[in-house]
């Protein structure tokens, strides 16, 4: 009698649930490498970006994708579609809920919006667990049990790397048995050009007002090995939709524009293996969110 060979299971993952929940966070942590940029901001993710994570007898593709909601741009409108197309595709739907916060409106409405997938597994992921007590988290896991019948519940804390072992495990688990999808060495398909891009923009959300981020694009204009040396030359323009968004990102004297060139630099080298000569130009193009034509040359 022949040894049966060991099961392999592979298969597509994405976290939903509001804003600021950890959605991004996790992936990261699960990938063991940052994937997704993460901000306070709403709507910070704004493409399905796919991170490979690893475990003996699997392997977890999550796609990380802008988060529903009502849009009030056509880039809104385009967004809800990618993380719609998303959500059509993949086997397990992962919604997260942080232990630290009450159940509200927003958590109810795309609990609701499940109902839509049938064809996937729905796991709730109650996250940020080590902000509250024993009690709390046992009162958050009630709650969100009641929610609806779920296929599993389970608590992590993306930050302290609790229960995210477990976690992988048990999305391999409900995977379908498959063959690795990606090679072993890959841990995403983003280009480096749009992981660069991302890690500037990221560097230009902190510290800026809830409305300006949605207005912010960045896009590289050139990115390349400089001659003779272990240099990288990076150019990059920010895009804007006014004038006083300019002078914000800009700053005094050039600063605010000098301090996002030292964020995104520390966040490009270890990305890059090289030291990045980072050079940044703001630009606008007025109501590009509302601009068809803009967003195609975006690329949204």
């Amino acid at each position: 009698m022949t040894e049966r060979e060991p099961i392999h299971r592979a298969g597509f993952v994405t976290f939903i649930g509001r804003p600021n929940v950890g959605k991004s966070t996790l992936t990261n942590a699960l990938v063991g490498e940052k994937i997704a940029i993460t901000s306070s901001k709403p709507q910070t993710t704004r493409r399905a970006i796919r991170g490979i994570a690893r475990r003996p007898g699997g392997q977890i593709v999550i796609v990380d994708t802008p988060g529903i909601h009502r849009p009030r741009t056509l880039l809104g409108e385009r967004l809800n579609d990618v993380a719609h197309t998303t959500l059509s595709d993949v086997d397990i739907i992962g919604l997260c809920l942080p232990a630290n916060e009450k159940l509200g409106p927003g958590d109810r409405y795309i609990n609701a919006e499940l109902e839509k997938y049938p064809q996937a597994k729905r796991i709730a992921i109650v996250t940020k667990c080590e902000t509250v007590s024993r009690v709390k988290l046992a009162e958050a896991l009630l709650a969100v049990s009641e929610l609806r019948e779920w296929d599993d519940v389970i608590p992590v804390s993306a930050a302290e790397g609790e229960n995210l072992d477990a976690l992988a495990d048990l999305l391999i688990a409900h995977l379908p048995e498959s063959p690795a999808l990606y090679d072993e060495e890959q841990n995403t398909d983003e280009s480096v050009e749009t992981r660069v891009a991302e890690l500037i923009r990221e560097a230009v959300l902190e510290g800026v007002d809830d409305e300006l981020p949605h207005s912010v694009a960045v896009v590289i204009d050139e990115m390349g090995r400089r001659k003779g040396t272990t240099l990288t030359d990076v150019y990059a323009s920010i895009i804007l939709e006014r004038d006083s968004q300019k002078a914000i990102i800009i700053g005094r004297g050039g600063s605010r524009l000098t301090a996002i060139g030292t964020r995104a630099r520390a966040a490009i080298e270890p990305l890059l293996g090289t030291r990045v000569f980072l050079k940044l130009h703001v630009t606008v193009r007025k109501d590009w969110q509302r601009s068809s034509k803009e967003l195609d040359r975006l690329g949204f």
